[in-house]
């Protein structure tokens, strides 16, 4: 199969102009908003740590957020193409980012830590090996040079 092109585009506006631009670091609001055509627009701020509002979602969140959600739909397709069925995923992701001396920093790692329900009589040993595959094909995963680990619990459903 040929290779494929997708381009996502969005746009980030900065609406955190109090009156003075950013004549001073604290004289400015860290608030912006995410849009993409035809989508509910995104409340974006930093993280509260860098003057940001907690009420937003930051980029941060954001990228832990794109990471989960990648490896949901990766997981889930790849387990009703193999005839485990899900009946229930719920994940609590943790990403950890290192700030340095410097102001600068990076993630070191994210733990995906979905709970999973599983129709009755699944193949827990299947649906566990298919998170290694959703891991390897997930778009955002395979693109980040950090670790991302999983801790996935799966249970059985009434």
């Amino acid at each position: 199969m040929a290779e494929t092109q997708h381009d996502y585009q969005v746009q980030v506006v900065w609406t955190g102009n109090t009156g003075n631009g950013t004549a001073s670091y604290r004289g400015y609001s860290r608030a912006h908003q995410l849009h993409a055509e035809g989508k509910p627009l995104i409340e974006g701020s930093a993280d509260p740590a860098f003057r940001g509002d907690s009420t937003c979602w930051n980029p941060e969140e954001l990228l832990v957020a794109s990471l989960a959600a990648c490896h949901k739909l990766w997981y889930l397709g790849l387990c009703a193409e193999a005839g485990v069925c899900v009946l229930a995923y719920a994940d609590n992701a943790l990403g950890t980012m290192v700030e340095e001396r410097d102001g600068a920093g990076q993630f070191s790692s994210v733990v995906l830590r979905p709970r999973i329900v599983l129709a009755p009589g699944s193949d827990l040993e299947k649906a566990r090996a298919l998170h290694h595959v959703a891991h390897e094909k997930c778009f955002i995963a395979r693109s980040v040079n950090f670790a991302v680990r999983h801790e996935a619990l799966m249970t059985l459903g009434d």
